[in-house]
């Protein structure tokens, strides 16, 4: 099963022995585009501070209540390093927060949409995580570059190979949490339409210009299989997809 980003926003994060908060954004990998956090505002219990949640921490969710249970009580959550979201988010700070919690980081291992265990793919396409932590340690780097936010990226600007084709509206993630498609809204160029992106065919993000490039073309973009964020993705559409840009 496959869901948006904004469908999850809001979802509720429950410890063992209570609610701690709701989720109000993602961090994600933007090497391996896996999501590597999730932002919960705790409210008034622990005075509106944000902290970051793994999803290696979820257990089963209950989507009819829009509950993602935690295997952490509410005093770790407490008790965790005070990490400010506003800033970024450094790999010192993130290995006191693997520490604190116990969290496997050379692997970072997670779960799925449904309990199972799950590779969050911190380590899939460069230095594992406890020894880029190890590298960093030397550097005085201010956070981890790699490591950015559903939030900020959401209307950045989408170019085709020959020309703009739109705005990123919103993600879809798959069951190993993995960003499987950006949503684009294609806007006043094909009004009312939405198309899907696989991050497959990204050639370069400009952070700088709040820009993604990816390697189709503008009529290939139009024509493409147009998604409905209000039905669920037919089990064809992933190849169908494929098939259309010849991938």
């Amino acid at each position: 099963m496959q869901h948006n980003i904004k469908s999850l926003i809001g979802f509720k994060i429950g410890a063992t022995d209570g609610e701690i908060g709701k989720v109000s954004e993602f961090y994600f990998d933007d090497e391996t585009w896996t999501i590597r956090y999730l932002i919960v505002e705790t409210g008034s219990w622990l005075l509106e501070r944000k902290v970051l949640i793994s999803p290696g921490a979820l257990t089963t969710p209950d989507w009819e209540n829009e509950l993602f249970p935690v295997n952490l009580t509410k005093d770790q959550v407490k008790d965790s390093p005070d990490i400010d979201t506003q800033m970024p988010v450094s790999r010192q700070q993130e290995l006191s927060l693997y520490d604190h919690y116990g969290w496997p980081y050379a692997a970072a291992a997670g779960t799925d949409f449904y309990g199972g265990m799950g590779m969050m793919g911190m380590s899939e396409s460069r230095l594992p995580f406890d020894q880029a932590i190890a590298v960093q340690k030397h550097k005085k780097e201010s956070g981890d570059p790699h490591l950015r936010s559903t939030a900020e990226v959401k209307g950045y600007k989408i170019h085709a190979t020959d020309g703009e084709i739109g705005d990123v509206s919103d993600f879809i993630i798959g069951g190993d949490w993995k960003i499987r498609f950006l949503i684009v809204d294609t806007g006043s160029w094909f009004p009312g339409k939405k198309v899907l992106i696989s991050p497959k065919w990204i050639t370069k993000v400009s952070w700088e210009e709040s820009s993604v490039y990816v390697n189709v073309p503008v009529v290939a973009v139009k024509n493409s299989p147009e998604y409905d964020p209000d039905r669920p993705i037919p089990e064809n559409y992933e190849s169908d997809l494929n098939r259309h840009y010849g991938r």
